[in-house]
């Protein structure tokens, strides 16, 4: 790779034996919004300017290694524990001084690291 060409991450890929079931958690439970799919083999989904792409095990000749952390940034990651019920939270560490934003981690459906980070660019709020 030339010394001027930095790579841009465009998009993530995980693979699953439950692929219904991970694709409806994606969808229903974090709201990402289906940006296409081959039935049963992947769906892609939209993740700002990225992508994540789900694909069903077995699926492709050159499979990767199964550890992934799929990292999603959010305004407000206790909104967001909040809403996703904090049953689901495997763990959560509020805003730590100001060197250290707020996280939490979650599973998918096949146990992948789902980090939810908090937004370093929040909105000021009126007062």
């Amino acid at each position: 790779m030339a010394k001027t060409a930095k790579p841009r991450m465009v998009g993530v890929e995980l693979y699953f034996n439950q692929f219904a079931r991970a694709r409806k958690f994606y969808r229903d439970i974090l709201g990402l919004t289906l940006a296409d799919e081959i039935p049963g083999h992947h769906a892609r989904f939209a993740a700002g300017n990225a992508f994540l792409c789900l694909e069903r095990k077995g699926a492709e000749n050159y499979p990767s290694a199964d550890k992934a952390v799929v990292f999603f940034e959010v305004p407000d990651v206790a909104a967001a524990v909040k809403t996703l019920g904090r049953k689901r939270i495997l763990r959560y560490e509020p805003q730590s001084g100001a060197r250290r934003a707020a996280w939490a981690v979650l599973h998918d459906p096949e146990g992948h690291n789902i980090l939810l980070l908090e937004s370093q660019n929040k909105p000021k709020r009126k007062n």
